[in-house]
């Protein structure tokens, strides 16, 4: 298969799992030219059956593009892919899964072997890679002048969002909205036990138990609000002790239904301390404060 790659940058590609496959297959597809390299060679043969050039080495790779897009198991997997690599003049893209300071600390042995180091944080999973109407998107965090003259390539696999020169930011983005999911998961997760032994079709539950929670999402504006502001206590519908004194109902009704309620209690337990400190009008978004150490 052959494409336009007239005026496409070219690039290398290291770590060929799910995600950097994907990477690598949207690239090619949109007539990039692209290096790419897997510890496990087998890994790179469907991308040099679609165009890609494979390297012998990771070294080899970045020799053969000023850009190189990292996706590789964890950082330490990084340090030691491009151990004997020359960085100088390099621009890094690095979609390995970090902390912020993982990121931070990357940037930095990036700068001191002579490259500039940009970090991502990917919201998609690979089917929603080189699909334009996935909505997925890759937060990017670090060097701006590597964000502006990189953003067209970047943006071929998926969408960009640049969240600050911090190099941490992206990996903070990134966790903080898959922590907010897990927590999401846990509460749907609790609801479906609670009807697990009833008569009640889990489908049916589903399209309601849906609704609400999208429903319920437009208070994280109002949460950002009060977080800016200060105000707790303006507008609020249900305060503190009212959601403190429901929460008896919820652990009755676990209780009663044989469900364990250890998804929820940790929250409760938050919530009910705040109120002990006397936020009784406010509504919850005092208890944020309690968890920052």
């Amino acid at each position: 298969m052959t494409h336009n790659t007239v005026g496409k940058r070219p690039l290398s590609v290291l770590g060929l799992g799910a995600v950097g496959a994907a990477l690598a297959r949207a690239w090619l597809a949109a007539g990039h030219p692209v290096t790419v390299w897997n510890r496990t060679p087998a890994r790179a043969e469907p991308l040099a059956a679609a165009g890609a050039s494979v390297a012998a080495s990771a070294a080899e790779a970045v020799t053969a593009n000023a850009l190189v897009v990292l996706c590789l198991l964890d950082h330490a997997s990084v340090g030691e892919a491009l151990a004997e690599a020359d960085l100088s003049g390099k621009d890094l893209v690095n979609l390995t899964t970090g902390s912020p300071a993982d990121a931070r600390a990357r940037a930095e042995w990036a700068r001191e072997r002579g490259a500039r180091l940009l970090d991502g944080g990917i919201m998609a999973v690979p089917p929603m890679i080189g699909v334009p109407e996935s909505g997925g998107y890759v937060f990017y965090s670090g060097s701006r002048d590597v964000f502006d003259t990189h953003r067209d390539t970047l943006a071929v696999p998926s969408g960009t969002r640049y969240v600050g020169e911090d190099p941490g930011f992206a990996a903070l983005h990134d966790v903080a909205l898959l922590s907010a999911m897990t927590g999401m998961f846990a509460g749907v997760h609790h609801a479906f036990a609670l009807i697990r032994k009833e008569d009640i079709a889990p489908k049916g539950f589903a399209a309601l138990l849906a609704d609400w929670l999208v429903a319920m999402a437009s208070m994280v504006h109002t949460t950002g609000e009060r977080l800016e502001s200060g105000d707790r206590t303006t507008g609020v519908v249900s305060n503190l002790a009212m959601m403190v004194a429901g929460d008896a109902t919820l652990l009755r009704t676990a209780e009663e239904q044989g469900v364990s309620p250890e998804l929820l209690t940790p929250y409760m337990a938050l919530m009910a301390r705040h109120l002990e400190d006397g936020h009784g009008e406010e509504d919850g978004t005092g208890a944020i404060d309690l968890l920052v150490r």
